[in-house]
């Protein structure tokens, strides 16, 4: 049996910036998945994607600004944010996070998507893009990539998985602050923190960067490679925005750039900002979506 925890619910009360409504609903039986659902629900869908170790705070920026325009949808991932935790890292792998996620997807029938996805939030929406093409219909790639082993990891990201597996307190406002340009304000530190009160709520964020496949053998890597090979002939509009700053995604746009024929004459950007470009550009990023929406409608006829 799984043992699942809940983050008591006075734990996000009074966060700057983040007074939106909770949703909730079962990925899993006895799984509950924690998401928003913002705007107007006949408007295109936007599908807010977040990574280690954040959640939908990461968000908070740019919700209000899309909103105006699109349906916008930003789940935590379980073990993260509002979601259930489970307690034992080994409940936690790499194609749960893509089932639970897609399980949303087809549980909310969500459909006509644009994806925003960061960190991790490329790592499963990039694979579940693939797998469920008909429900998307654009792409925002950021300091993502999909992972195969083909290409050592730097050493920053060997170093961030030793910290994630040893470090005593693991205190998930330091490791964003850590991943900006810009120093977090202490109430946003109280953000960040807020879903983990101690040790045992946070299996999720220590797991996840072991679970980044990073040899060749892999079977997530293999996957992965099957992935990319799907982008090879993804057509729909796909927009890479980096951070210059990201000293370990940075130049993963490129991939993306040549192996996506989508990508071809958008409008990529790279800005600047760390890893969590989220927390440093929201406003910037939230008009570039809308921007690149705008772009690739007008052009393809609208169909919203």
């Amino acid at each position: 049996m799984k043992e699942i925890i809940r983050t008591p619910e006075n734990r996000f009360e009074n966060l700057e910036d983040y007074d939106f409504q909770s949703n909730y609903i079962d990925v899993e039986e006895g799984l509950r998945l924690h998401y928003l659902d913002e705007g107007n629900e006949n408007k295109p869908t936007v599908l807010l994607l977040h990574g280690e170790p954040s959640w939908s705070y990461l968000y908070r920026k740019m919700i209000p600004i899309l909103s105006n325009r699109f349906r916008v949808i930003a789940p935590d991932l379980i073990g993260f944010g509002k979601s259930d935790k489970l307690v034992n890292q080994q409940d936690y792998s790499y194609q749960k996070h893509i089932d639970w996620i897609s399980t949303f997807v087809e549980k909310l029938d969500l459909k006509n998507m644009l994806l925003f996805c960061q960190d991790w939030g490329g790592l499963t929406g990039l694979r579940i893009i693939t797998k469920m093409n008909n429900r998307f219909d654009m792409v925002v790639a950021s300091n993502t990539t999909l992972p195969t082993g083909k290409i050592p990891m730097p050493e920053s990201f060997l170093q961030w998985r030793a910290y994630s597996q040893h470090s005593s307190g693991f205190n998930i406002g330091k490791v964003i602050d850590m991943g900006t340009v810009q120093p977090l304000s202490e109430r946003v530190y109280e953000g960040y923190n807020a879903p983990f009160p101690s040790e045992e709520y946070k299996a999720g964020a220590r797991i996840f960067p072991t679970l980044v496949p990073i040899e060749q053998d892999d079977p997530e890597s293999i996957k992965n490679l099957k992935a990319w090979e799907k982008l090879k002939s993804w057509n729909k509009p796909f927009l890479t925005i980096f951070g210059d700053e990201d000293n370990i995604m940075l130049g993963a746009e490129k991939a993306f750039q040549k192996v996506v024929p989508g990508a071809k004459g958008q409008n990529h950007k790279i800005l600047n900002a760390g890893h969590f470009i989220q927390e440093e550009k929201g406003e910037q990023l939230a008009e570039l979506i809308i921007e690149f929406y705008d772009k690739n409608t007008t052009t393809n006829n609208m169909h919203s």
